[in-house]
């Protein structure tokens, strides 16, 4: 089940439910208080639970696998992510590095309150290469994001959100409890928008339309993508970060009007 502020599906939820296969959690599961007072206590507004049975998860230290995962978002600043559309800057260097320890001290926070109830934890690092030669973690945040219900999978490759577009930083934990999960996402909401490949300047996005399991190599050219930002971008990171693809989205672009509309 997807959380957000107010506990009653909106027109966005609706839609999905319309537009999206999947199987019903067991009425009879609800989320234990304890765990939507934390996301509240943490000021966490975005979050769900994912049904990863059918996905091969990392091991606890028993060898064992994860039935389930908390999937959370975490949103960037609106003002720094519309700056960097012609590329990084230091701003949004100090922002990506603030938002991802912010997601680590949150997962290791839950994870350990799983554990003291008894329940398998296992939090995912956020932004983590584990696999340098493919390019890749342990395992993505996105697939959990999008088993949970937060959203979809752009043409950058990065997850959308109605809430935030994609001007997010995902969260992860692995564990046993057994959730009312999802409904998963399991169609994008871009349309005929291919301003994310557009703006590319590695192009590395092949501007294919994202459903669930599509190889990542469908949608992004990652060795592409990576060779252009150390090229480019090595100051930031170590040429780990650029942005562009994601700063020019127009989900996240909306933000800014509602600010201004606002004010």
């Amino acid at each position: 089940m997807r959380y957000a502020d107010s506990a009653q599906l909106g027109r966005y939820t609706q839609q999905i439910l319309k537009n999206t296969r999947y199987e019903l959690s067991d009425p009879s599961i609800i989320a234990p208080t304890w765990l939507t007072e934390w996301m509240e206590v943490h000021k966490i507004t975005l979050w769900g639970a994912a049904d990863l049975r059918d996905f091969s998860t990392p091991q606890d230290e028993t060898r064992q696998r994860f039935p389930f995962a908390l999937s959370w978002a975490i949103p960037m600043n609106p003002q720094i992510m519309v700056s960097i559309q012609s590329g990084p800057n230091q701003a949004y260097a100090d922002e990506y590095a603030r938002v991802n320890n912010h997601i680590n001290e949150l997962s290791v926070a839950l994870a350990a309150e799983i554990k003291v109830r008894g329940f398998r934890p296992k939090p995912l690092a956020a932004s983590d290469r584990t696999d340098r030669v493919n390019i890749k973690g342990d395992f993505p945040h996105k697939t959990a994001a999008t088993r949970a219900g937060l959203g979809w999978v752009g043409r950058h490759c990065q997850l959308i959100t109605r809430q935030f577009g994609s001007w997010i930083r995902l969260g992860t934990v692995f564990t046993d409890i057994e959730l009312p999960c999802g409904p998963p996402i399991e169609r994008n909401f871009c349309g005929r928008c291919t301003r994310c490949v557009e703006a590319c300047p590695a192009k590395a996005l092949k501007g294919s339309a994202w459903y669930p399991r599509l190889p990542r190599e469908e949608i992004l050219d990652v060795w592409a993508c990576d060779r252009w930002k150390k090229e480019h971008y090595f100051q930031y990171h170590k040429g780990h970060i650029c942005g562009i693809c994601s700063a020019v989205c127009p989900h996240g672009l909306k933000l800014l009007k509602k600010k201004s509309d606002k004010t």
